[in-house]
């Protein structure tokens, strides 16, 4: 009984990880006071339709945004036709200890129709990896900002 439960333990933790790296974030820590991380975070992401931004919790999400994505083919015969749609949606999680601030920005991205088929399955939003373009420019942007109000990052 106890090799099974590893067994399920493993598959667990293989489960977790795999979903947990569709999910790309970056991590910012700053010197500086809540609300001046709030501030900025809260500025770098206004051009992103923002839906949640709740203070107290320290969370802000954007809107889907959907947008042309790169053309990718799938399947065992590299099958292509069935569009390039994709959306993204961001969520910034803003933290503090004392004097020290992080802030951990995640992107979920989904692609249309990426997989073949006459099922409903077929006609769907598949989740793809993250934009690590559009993760990057976010933390470049946050991280100007921050030492423009004068914190220490990292």
């Amino acid at each position: 009984m106890h090799v099974k439960s590893s067994a399920l333990t493993a598959i667990l933790c293989l489960l977790i990880t795999g979903c947990a790296s569709m999910n790309g974030s970056h991590a910012h820590t700053s010197v500086c006071s809540y609300d001046t991380t709030w501030e900025a975070t809260v500025d770098v992401l206004k051009g992103y339709s923002i839906t949640t931004q709740n203070k107290e919790k320290g969370v802000i999400e954007t809107a889907w945004i959907e947008m042309e994505g790169k053309e990718r083919s799938f399947g065992i015969f590299g099958r292509e036709g069935f569009g390039n749609r994709e959306r993204a949606q961001l969520t910034a999680t803003v933290t503090h200890d004392k004097d020290v601030a992080s802030v951990n920005v995640t992107e979920i991205r989904q692609r249309w129709h990426a997989r073949g088929g006459v099922t409903s399955q077929a006609t769907k939003w598949w989740p793809i990896e993250p934009s690590e373009e559009v993760l990057q420019d976010i933390s470049t942007r946050l991280t100007t900002k921050l030492r423009e109000k004068g914190c220490a990052t990292t």
